[in-house]
């Protein structure tokens, strides 16, 4: 865990945090001022996420955000008004190359997990890049995805478990993945919502179980995570996108309190490098 873990996570349990899409610069400015002061009072390192454009939404007609140009400007204002750390979803080379001018990490989406020219194109930014585990990849198959996003020199790296697909419209979460995946030597980030969600379950949109968020949250620390990311809306039963899986504004304060103070035991329990699910 020596590859730039303090460029992100610092000395505590990193939040990526964030409307699933940028529905609009209010929605946005709330979430993320609201989120930064809740990192404070917990001292919890803080990214903020929104996604400029939802590129594999199940329906045609589902919305997809602002697009690029006027989402990246969004991403923009929220940096320079609070100060915050931004990540947003890239889905090509180009796109990549443009958010890197904005944003401080760059994400690629789990879809397009081992797209090679996708992943080069990231790297090469030299930006922190977050690459989410495809619903259909093993643990142990993330090992080909760092080799070639570290092919170009730049090791700065984190890897997100974001649920495998088990059956029709269902994703489990096997927690066996984060010590498999730490052991490969970048921070683990474990994705709450898009765990939750129920990919196509509401035959034109994705369903989700939010109820679950507290406990998987919780399982994910004690088995080692550096950090935690999360969807969040002040109100998702009207979102516009991923609603039934993303977390109320209001919740999150509570979940992540449980969660910080778990991780402070791990922390303090188990030496690093080593799993919390073996003893000390």
């Amino acid at each position: 865990m020596k590859t730039d873990r303090s460029a992100w996570t610092g000395n505590g349990l990193l939040l990526i945090a964030g409307p699933c899409v940028i529905e609009s610069e209010d929605v946005v400015l709330e979430t993320a001022q609201r989120l930064k002061e809740i990192c404070s009072r917990l001292q919890l390192p803080f990214v903020f996420k929104s996604s400029y454009d939802k590129a594999n939404r199940t329906s045609i007609n589902s919305f997809r955000g602002p697009g690029l140009e006027q989402g990246l400007k969004v991403l923009d204002t929220v940096r320079s008004r609070l100060s915050v750390s931004v990540l947003t979803d890239v889905h090509s080379p180009e796109e990549a190359v443009r958010a890197a001018e904005v944003v401080d990490i760059i994400q690629i989406p789990a879809l397009l997990c081992r797209q090679t020219d996708l992943v080069i194109a990231a790297s090469e930014t030299g930006k922190a890049v977050n690459i989410k585990k495809g619903q259909f990849l093993a643990p142990w198959d993330v090992r080909n995805i760092i080799e070639k996003f570290t092919s170009t020199g730049n090791t700065r790296l984190m890897i997100t478990e974001r649920g495998t697909s088990f059956g029709y419209n269902n994703l489990v979460v096997d927690f066996r993945a984060f010590p498999v995946m730490k052991s490969f030597g970048h921070p683990v980030i474990f994705d709450v919502t898009h765990s939750l969600q129920l990919p196509g379950g509401q035959g034109s949109s994705s369903g989700g179980q939010r109820e679950f968020a507290a406990p998987l949250a919780r399982a994910a620390v004690a088995a080692g995570v550096d950090g935690l990311f999360m969807e969040v809306h002040p109100d998702p039963d009207r979102a516009l996108c991923d609603g039934p899986n993303m977390i109320r504004l209001d919740d999150v304060e509570g979940i992540l309190a449980v969660a910080k103070a778990l991780h402070d035991v791990c922390t303090a329990m188990v030496p690093e490098g080593s799993s919390p699910l073996v003893s000390p």
